[in-house]
């Protein structure tokens, strides 16, 4: 048993924390557009669950908007005039990196020094963006029953990133050993065009100054 909570304890400690993320983003005008991107991977037909507080009033003469699309061209929202807390969740549709960028533009003509708005932003993946309250209140589950079924996902998904992992390892060793033997055979075909060149000059200058 004690072994059963060591392993816990080491589990906990490796297991990837959500922590929110905090900053101030300056307004800027319509011709001065300016956006703030926080970048994560995820794999693919993962939840994301994306988190964001903001600051301020809606009318106060800001307008901050949120946009969220990943590196191969996905959109998964372009929410406006975000005041408050929002949330979007979504499944990602490709391995890639997605970015959650915001851009806090001055929308009236109010005399403020320093215009900007505060952000606050969380971003849960896979496990942690599911609703677990609600599934221990439908399955009718105990709270033990319910942190390790989360620890249980939780393990499974990095048991699946050290799998994704381990295939680009593989396939990034194939392409470096294909290239190695490219390599090989171009400076063994240089050495012998060099060989050949030599030669010939040699028996060319001769021949001549005969």
């Amino acid at each position: 048993m004690a072994q059963v909570f060591t392993f816990l304890k080491l589990l906990v400690l490796f297991l990837p924390f959500s922590l929110a993320l905090k900053f101030d983003l300056a307004a800027h005008t319509g011709h001065n557009r300016y956006e703030r991107c926080i970048r994560n991977f995820v794999a693919k037909d993962t939840l994301v669950l994306v988190t964001a507080i903001v600051g301020g009033t809606k009318g106060d003469g800001q307008q901050v908007n949120m946009h969220i699309r990943d590196a191969v061209g996905n959109e998964y929202g372009k929410p406006k005039d975000l005041a408050g807390e929002t949330r979007m969740a979504f499944t990602s549709h490709a391995d890639a990196a997605f970015d959650v960028c915001f851009e806090n533009q001055l929308v009236g003509h109010q005399a403020v020094m320093n215009p900007h708005r505060h952000i606050e932003l969380d971003v849960d993946i896979g496990a942690d963006a599911r609703d677990w309250s609600a599934i221990q209140a439908q399955e009718k589950l105990k709270p033990v029953e319910t942190e390790l079924r989360r620890i249980e996902e939780m393990v499974a998904e990095i048991v699946n990133e050290m799998d994704y992992l381990r295939t680009r390892e593989q396939k990034l060793r194939d392409t470096n050993e294909s290239t190695n033997e490219r390599v090989k055979w171009f400076a063994f075909g240089t050495m012998g065009m060099l060989v050949g060149l030599g030669a010939w000059q040699v028996i060319y200058l001769r021949a001549y100054f005969r």
